[in-house]
């Protein structure tokens, strides 16, 4: 599936770059106008960055938790620190801190990752929708997004940006 993204300055803009693709003929089930009195990020499927690393933060530490706790362990073992006193609560309080540092790695490397990352082009365009300006999405094949491009760059958009979603297309 492609995409074409043009950001609009106004809604007049946008309600007459969406007319002029109306009367080009593409099909107006496959075009989108988000902003305000429209569709907004999160009803047209726009990444929220908080979310992806929400999600990002969980999955690492499915797998950073248990490892430091282990981690946290062979520390101990192998330094013969003492703590506590006795060699099982070391052990079992060096794996506990070590749980919490994969914890904490889990947060702030999956966490900071997943919004520095996650989010490709989702971000700039929330920034965009919630200055007030309006976005014109386009969904088709290749021959409707060469089609929509010239009548969309009548509009003198402040972007325009075509996207492929491979994951998409059998």
């Amino acid at each position: 599936m492609n995409y074409l993204v043009a950001v609009l300055s106004d809604r007049m803009q946008a309600e007459s770059a969406y007319t002029a693709l109306e009367k080009a003929g593409l099909p107006m089930d496959k075009v989108a106008i988000l902003g305000k009195g429209y569709r907004s990020a999160d009803e047209f499927g726009l990444i929220n960055p908080q979310e992806e690393a929400r999600k990002q933060a969980t999955l690492m530490s499915y797998w950073l938790v248990p490892f430091g706790f282990v981690a946290g362990i062979a520390f101990n073992l192998s330094t013969g620190f003492v703590i506590v006193g006795n060699p099982f609560g070391d052990r079992l309080l060096g794996g506990v801190l070590g749980a919490i540092a994969g914890a904490m790695g889990s947060f702030f490397v999956g966490g900071g990752a997943g919004i520095a990352f996650g989010s490709g082009d989702a971000l700039p365009y929330r920034n965009r929708l919630n200055e007030g300006k309006y976005l014109i999405v386009v969904q088709g094949s290749d021959a409707s997004i060469r089609s929509a491009t010239p009548i969309l760059r009548q509009f003198d958009p402040e972007a325009l940006q075509g996207y492929t979603d491979y994951n998409l297309q059998t």
